[in-house]
């Protein structure tokens, strides 16, 4: 009879186990990183021929099974990875497509151009010079506006690269407490399940900034590599690293400090890889505006060089080059001073401006800023494209993983009522344990 009792015992021990880890599924439910949970349960049987007994001894609790999949989790960091860097790629190429388009210099090349046309009509008037030097006015200003948008938005990157630098670092820091936890934890317990969840959020968080190598142990702790299998440690069992970021010019460089050694870093995915191609794009950006500026003031200066004013001296500068080359000024004040004339072709003469036409044809600061801006769109167009594949990655790799460990509520529901059956009968079984055995005390 005192068999009867303890295996009902254990039934209702076990059931009341299972019902708690259902529960706790179905309030996580929502719960991002929150694998599902089952309470692994064995029958307790009699064992040895001297127990004698036809029956088992009831059924005990194994542990607390966490749902996982190491292959899909993998897959879902690297779609995650591949998607950020395009993503954040794609995000500088848009700036770059802003500044290119939105101080309007590609207008005002052609209103300068067609202002001198309008000398040319009549070479003495001073209203069509005056128009003349303030469109040279609106150039300047707009590469100098260009120049600056681009020199803004590397700073932005700057920015944008030491948040997320110091964003993998607090990470990494997070990843090897929830280690020193998995160390301590006694496996198949709901903590030691409730730190491998946050494990794995953890790398997946981490996966969006760079393409990272994990390598788990029979703890469950994990060794996380940057860069790829190759890449220098961030966190593995002899601690954490400290990532840096640094930038010269176009270039940018990540390495990791670990005791004072610095291990450089090649990111190969994730938003510090987008990050790198950014600053590639903005650097040719800022190289090609500063060109062209170059080029143009260069070009219109050589021209008024080559002609008299209307006071019959040869022409001056018209532009002043800063540093960076895309900080245009406007040198010439006078509208007398613009060099029509050819050298002593007096003052109705307009032979010089024809310079500015084989400026516009030969020099081609137009077509290049044209050509510059369509070659970042059709980037652009190409990474979004791109861009729209790997999010149908992703979420086909996320919805493969959470097939394995997500909770399920229709199932949660059928368990519910299976294990509060269960937990009922056994409650049963324990009162008519408790019957019988008073019946016996009874007749005695």
């Amino acid at each position: 009879m005192s068999n009867l009792l303890s295996i009902a015992a254990s039934g209702v021990r076990a059931y009341q186990t299972a019902l708690t880890t259902v529960s706790e599924n179905i309030a996580n439910a929502g719960t991002t990183g929150y694998a599902r949970r089952t309470a692994a349960v064995s029958e307790v049987a009699s064992t040895g021929i001297a127990t004698n007994s036809l029956n088992g001894l009831g059924v005990s609790v194994l542990g607390v099974t966490r749902a996982t999949d190491l292959v899909r989790s993998a897959d879902v960091r690297d779609a995650s990875a591949d998607l950020a860097k395009t993503e954040t790629a794609a995000a500088w190429m848009t700036q770059i497509e802003t500044v290119l388009t939105g101080n309007q210099l590609s207008d005002s090349l052609s209103q300068f151009f067609s202002a001198t046309k309008t000398v040319a009509a009549d070479a003495s008037a001073l209203p069509a010079r005056a128009a003349m030097l303030e469109a040279a006015s609106a150039v300047a200003t707009a590469f100098s506006a260009t120049g600056s948008a681009l020199a803004g938005a590397a700073s932005d990157l700057d920015a944008t690269a030491q948040a997320a630098v110091s964003q993998l670092n607090g990470l990494a820091t997070a990843l090897a407490k929830v280690n020193a936890g998995l160390g301590r934890a006694t496996p198949g317990t709901s903590g030691a399940a409730a730190l491998l969840d946050q494990r794995d959020q953890l790398l997946e968080e981490m996966s969006a900034l760079t393409d990272v190598s994990v390598t788990l142990d029979a703890a469950g702790r994990a060794a996380v590599r940057v860069g790829g299998a190759s890449g220098p440690a961030l966190v593995d069992a002899d601690g954490v690293g400290q990532l840096v970021y640094n930038r010269s010019g176009g270039a940018v460089a990540f390495s990791v400090d670990r005791g004072g050694e610095a291990l450089a870093v090649s990111p190969t995915g994730g938003a510090l890889a987008g990050i790198a191609e950014g600053a590639s794009r903005i650097a040719d950006a800022q190289d090609g505006i500063a060109a062209l500026a170059k080029d143009f003031a260069e070009g219109a200066n050589a021209v008024q060089a080559a002609g008299e004013d209307l006071d019959s001296a040869t022409g001056s500068a018209l532009f002043t080059i800063g540093d960076p080359a895309s900080q245009l000024a406007v040198a010439l004040t006078d509208p007398r001073g613009i060099a029509a004339a050819a050298t002593g072709g007096g003052t109705r003469d307009n032979s010089n401006l024809a310079g500015f036409d084989t400026l516009r044809s030969t020099g081609k600061v137009e077509t290049g800023l044209s050509d510059m801006t369509a070659a970042n769109a059709s980037a652009l167009a190409a990474r979004t494209s791109v861009a729209e594949a790997q999010t149908v990655i992703r979420d086909n790799a996320v919805s493969a993983r959470d097939s394995v460990t997500g909770v399920n509520i229709d199932e949660e529901a059928v368990d519910l009522l299976r294990f509060q059956q269960a937990y009922q009968a056994s409650s049963r079984a324990i009162q008519v344990a408790r019957d019988t055995l008073q019946s016996i005390l009874d007749i005695r």
